[in-house]
C-alpha cells in the first residue's frame, strides 16, 4: 500500500438498516426519498453516495448520490430516476419500511479552500450532489456559489422566477430552483425542451456564457459538476478553454461499490503516468483535468 495515498474516506463505510421516512414521486419517473440512518448520515459529505438494496429479493444494490443530510434528525435524501427493476422496486417502497444501506462511500468534493465564486453544474440525476455541495457552502463557508441545473425531462421541482440577480445571464433566463432560492443561493436552469424561463441549450453552454459575460475574474472561478458522461466531457472542455479548475463526480454502473470488482474503473492521468482508478472508492470525485472520458 502506498502511504502517500489518502484512504481515510474508506473508513467511513457502514452497513445500516435505514427506515424510509418519505417518498415523493415527480414527473418522468423521478423519485425523491428520505431515509433515516443516523450512523451513515453522521458521516456523509458532499459527493459521496450510498449503495441500497432496493428490496429484499434483489441481490444487486444500486448506487445513489446523497442529496441532503440532516444530522440532527439522522436522515439523508436521495433522488433517482426509474429505469429498471431495481429502481422501480425502490420507488414503490413506503414510509416505515426498512432498507439495507451501505455507505457513505467515495471521495467527496473538496470541503474547504474554495475560490470566491464556485460554479456548480448538475445534469439530470447529477443534480443531488450539487444541492448537497451548495448546502455545505452556505453552512460551512462564506462562499456563495452559482448553481446551474440542466434536464431534458421535467425538473423534479416546480421552477420559479428567480429573485436573485445574476450578472452575465441572458435576459430571458430567469427560472430557478425554489430550494436554492430559499437558501439565498442563485440558480438557473437549462433545457432543450422549451421550458419557460430556462436557457435553451445545454447547461454547459450556459456555464460558458456566464463565465464569459459575468465580469468575474477567471482566477476567482472554479467548477464542480456531476452528470452524464457527455455533460462531464463538455465541462472538461469549458474548464480547459476558460482556464479554470474543475472537480467532477463520475456516474458509473457499479456491482460491489467497495473496490472489489473493479468494474467501474476509469483511466486517470497521474504524475507517474496513466492509471486505472475505481470510481467507487478512488472517486467518484476527480480533478477534471486528469480523467480520460470515453
Amino acid at each position: 500500500m502506498n502511504p502517500a495515498i489518502d484512504r481515510s474516506h474508506r473508513d467511513t463505510i457502514l452497513l445500516e438498516d435505514a427506515t424510509v421516512v418519505a417518498v415523493t414521486a415527480h414527473a418522468a419517473g423521478q423519485t425523491s426519498m428520505r431515509l433515516r440512518a443516523p450512523e451513515i448520515a453522521a458521516r456523509c459529505a458532499p459527493g459521496v453516495f450510498v449503495h441500497l438494496r432496493c428490496e429484499p429479493g434483489l441481490a444487486m444494490r444500486r448506487p445513489m448520490s446523497v442529496m441532503r443530510v440532516d444530522r440532527e434528525a439522522g436522515t439523508f435524501d436521495i433522488l433517482f430516476k426509474v429505469h429498471g427493476i431495481g429502481t422501480d422496486a425502490l420507488a414503490r417502497r413506503a414510509a416505515g419500511e426498512s432498507l439495507s444501506v451501505l455507505g457513505p462511500i467515495g471521495r467527496p468534493f473538496r470541503l474547504a479552500g474554495y475560490r470566491p465564486r464556485p460554479l456548480l453544474i448538475g445534469g439530470g440525476v447529477g443534480i443531488p450532489p450539487m444541492i448537497y455541495l451548495a448546502d455545505h457552502l452556505r453552512r460551512a463557508t462564506g462562499v456563495t456559489p452559482l448553481v446551474l441545473v440542466g434536464s431534458e425531462v421535467p425538473f423534479p421541482f416546480a421552477p420559479q422566477p428567480s429573485r436573485i440577480l445574476v450578472p452575465g445571464m441572458p435576459a430571458p433566463v430567469i427560472a430557478a430552483m425554489p430550494l436554492l432560492e430559499d437558501w439565498g443561493i442563485a440558480s438557473r436552469l437549462a433545457s432543450q425542451q422549451g421550458f419557460a424561463g430556462c436557457f435553451e441549450g445545454f447547461v454547459t453552454e450556459l456555464a460558458a456564457h456566464w463565465i464569459a459575460h459575468s465580469g468575474v475574474a477567471r482566477e476567482d472561478i472554479e467548477i464542480f459538476a456531476c452528470g452524464p458522461t457527455p455533460m462531464l466531457k463538455a465541462v472538461q472542455q469549458v474548464a480547459a478553454r476558460c482556464g479554470v479548475p474543475a472537480e467532477i463526480s463520475l456516474e458509473e454502473y457499479m456491482a460491489c461499490a467497495v473496490g472489489g470488482c473493479a468494474g467501474c474503473a476509469v483511466r486517470i492521468e497521474t504524475p507517474a503516468g496513466p492509471a486505472m482508478k475505481r470510481v467507487c472508492v478512488d472517486g467518484p470525485v476527480f480533478d477534471a483535468a486528469t480523467v480520460v472520458l470515453t
